[in-house]
């Protein structure tokens, strides 16, 4: 009977709902049996997957999805999963963000209700805003970035647009599901994220960190900055004039067996060094902003960042003129 269950999850993404257990021969004493022996995990109400294949996945897209695709499995009302679960059905992540609440739009209703895990979002969905992934009703791309941008704010939701420039979504695409939402709340935060978004952001923290220096006033970031001295060549998460911000994750440095990135953290620091000395060999100045600048000392970065913007245009000016013989341009 296990036998039965096991093949009709496997049809079904990994997943079987109560219902459908019992109707492949399980009794509701076996399926808790499977719970409690940790062979089975609840992915929503009613809903389970085997634990070996939750575990295997990460939680910041892959858990989310198979999470919405649960949800999708169980709720009758016509639906489209939005927001953070649809930024991980379309394989993209939000900063700090494990999309452990799974969000659905509902054209029937308006406001929002929140339970069991479940927000759901009354909001109109226009022809355009439809897409099908995979057997699964989703809202568009375009759509779900300024949905991310209404739900989590301008810094967040940034990410969710740079990331949907970079997955093929066109500015345009941005700019009508943006007038869509004319006289929504928060669409001048939408505007203004449709406008500023860049796809050659290359991750959600680092999207974060811009819409920080975005908050200095000192201008619009250019991001990718590269330079080469004939040698060696680096691209610079953003630059402002002569300064460039860098956003650094801890994991850069953390060696890969506790989750980092770094294979040889002492190799790792000394090339990062030499990357620092390339840059400000360029009278360049140079910031480094932090996941904790971005949440837990907002302010206190502010302050920080503009010193030390305001130390570099002291010592070396704005313009960047001198450097036009060693610049790197990235293809668009």
């Amino acid at each position: 009977m296990i036998g039965h269950a096991a093949a009709r999850m496997r049809s079904q993404h990994g997943l079987i709902t109560f219902a459908q257990a019992v109707d492949s021969g399980l009794r509701p004493a076996q399926i808790n049996a499977l719970l409690k022996q940790g062979r089975w995990v609840r992915v929503r109400p009613g809903v389970y997957a085997e634990a070996d294949l939750w575990a295997s996945l990460d939680p910041w897209i892959g858990q989310p999805a198979l999470r919405a695709r649960a949800t999708h499995m169980v709720v009758r009302i016509q639906h489209w999963l939005s927001h953070d679960s649809a930024i991980a059905l379309h394989g993209l992540s939000l900063i700090a963000r494990k999309h452990e609440r799974v969000h659905l739009t509902r054209p029937d209703r308006r406001g929002r209700q929140v339970r069991e895990g479940l927000t759901q979002h009354g909001a109109k969905v226009h022809e355009t805003e439809m897409a099908d992934l995979d057997g699964l009703p989703v809202l568009s791309l375009a759509r779900t970035a300024l949905d991310v941008v209404r739900e989590h704010g301008f810094a967040v939701g940034l990410g969710a647009c740079d990331q949907a420039l970079r997955a093929g979504v066109t500015r345009d695409e941005l700019e009508h599901a943006a007038a869509m939402m004319w006289g929504w709340p928060f669409s001048v935060s939408v505007r203004e994220a449709v406008l500023l978004a860049d796809a050659q952001a290359e991750n959600p923290f680092e999207s974060a960190a811009r819409a920080l220096v975005l908050e200095l006033g000192i201008g619009i970031p250019e991001t990718q900055f590269g330079l080469s001295d004939g040698n060696r060549s680096v691209y610079c998460d953003m630059r402002v004039g002569r300064h460039v911000f860098e956003a650094d994750g801890k994991v850069k440095l953390t060696p890969v067996a506790l989750g980092g990135y770094a294979p040889d953290p002492t190799r790792a620091l000394w090339e990062e060094k030499k990357r620092q000395d390339l840059v400000t060999g360029f009278k360049l100045g140079m910031s480094r902003i932090t996941y904790a600048d971005l949440f837990s000392q907002r302010d206190v970065a502010k302050r920080r960042l503009t010193r030390e913007y305001d130390d570099t245009v002291a010592r070396f000016g704005t313009s960047i003129a001198d450097l036009a013989p060693y610049i790197l341009r990235r293809a668009a």
